[in-house]
């Protein structure tokens, strides 16, 4: 059966019998009732227990009890009043001030880098980033550098990544500092990891690999996360499957800790092998296909201008409305990246970087 054929209004589809798989923002979606949706989430159970797991807290905590990076009140995420994308004409009666359709950040102060990256976003807080992708230079068209910023007046600098050029598999290293994304330097934050077919991503962080573990095995690097996208047999067809696993949060809020002792042991096997204590499975929202754009759409509240088959949103299978992360392109090279509680900036990056990935790739 033939899919209806794609309009110009997408930038990307696979094939002329496929929809496009472009995601993009529509104002006709769930237009009744898309400025409710967020307040009937906070009417719900609070989205922050459905991440709880009990899990012992990390024995080995530095810094214990740090406080949480400073959200300036006057500037706090309103999801009361979601921004609509008015990038079509037409129906966008409820955006009332289009120069502000890509809201920035929330003030967030970054004291210490490495801390920050690697702590959950605060409670009630999107952080919203960008993702900007370098291309030029020698070998950057095979292996570009991908940026993260705050997404704020300021544009502070949070990461980088690029793609380790001699791995069997897509291996991704992530640094703190944009000059230096050396292995072996002091600003190697974590690593993202592909399978063989480049289908399935660990997420770790700086720790040591377990054939190096000390005595007590607190020096034993923990995996932060996993990505599975879905294949069939025809390869990648409509829009992306993701599953994201993560780590669940204790009752201190932190991260419980995973650290493998072998390849049997990792978020990955837990999952398959439906082992999910102190595990949490989450899921991309489902777009809705629309006959009018004949194109799949979610709604971004503006922070997404652009088709792509990148763009997704996370969300937890018991409360759609809470976006855990959303990712999304705004031009060519630059893309917006939101994350909220309990993700970190590294997971929310690595789980970016991993929709770049060549196998996955459709541009």
């Amino acid at each position: 059966q033939h899919h209806p054929k794609p309009t110009a209004l997408c930038a990307e589809w696979w094939c002329s019998l496929c929809p496009p798989p472009a995601i993009t923002t529509s104002d006709e979606e769930d237009d009744s009732d898309s400025s409710t949706k967020p307040i009937r989430s906070e009417k719900k159970k609070n989205p922050v227990s459905l991440f709880q797991t009990g899990g012992d807290p990390p024995k080995e905590k530095k810094n214990k009890k740090k406080a949480p990076p400073k959200v300036a009140e006057s500037e706090e995420e309103t999801p009361e009043t979601p921004q609509k994308n008015s990038n079509k004409k037409g129906k966008g009666k409820k955006s009332k001030k289009v120069k502000e359709e890509r809201a920035p950040s929330p003030v967030i102060e970054v004291d210490n880098l490495e801390e920050f990256v690697l702590q959950p976003a605060p409670q009630g807080v999107t952080v919203k980033c960008r993702v900007t992708r370098d291309k030029k230079g020698m070998d950057r068209g095979l292996y570009p550098t991908y940026y993260l910023h705050l997404d704020n007046d300021k544009k502070v600098f949070l990461l980088a990544g690029r793609k380790r050029k001699k791995s069997k598999t897509s291996n991704y290293l992530i640094s703190i500092d944009p000059t230096d994304l050396s292995r072996g330097g002091e600003n190697f934050i974590g690593k993202l990891r592909s399978n063989l077919m480049g289908t399935k991503f660990t997420v770790f962080d700086n720790g040591t690999n377990p054939d190096r573990a000390n005595a007590d095995w607190s020096n034993v690097r923990q995996e932060l996360s996993a990505v599975v996208y879905e294949t069939n047999v025809l390869g990648f067809k409509g829009p992306r499957k993701m599953t994201v696993i993560i780590p669940g949060m204790n009752a201190d809020n932190e991260r419980v800790p995973i650290r493998p002792r072998n390849d049997n042991d990792g978020l990955l096997m837990r999952w398959q092998n439906k082992n999910m204590d102190n595990v949490i499975e989450l899921h991309n929202k489902a777009p809705v296909w629309n006959d009018e754009t004949q194109s799949y759409v979610l709604n971004f509240h503006g922070r997404v201008t652009h088709a792509s088959v990148k763009n997704f949103q996370i969300v937890h299978g018991s409360d759609p409305d809470y976006i855990v992360m959303q990712f999304g392109r705004v031009a060519d090279d630059a893309f917006t990246m939101d994350y909220s509680y309990p993700l970190c900036a590294v997971q929310a990056f690595a789980i970016a970087l991993s929709s770049f990935d060549g196998k996955l790739a459709c541009e």
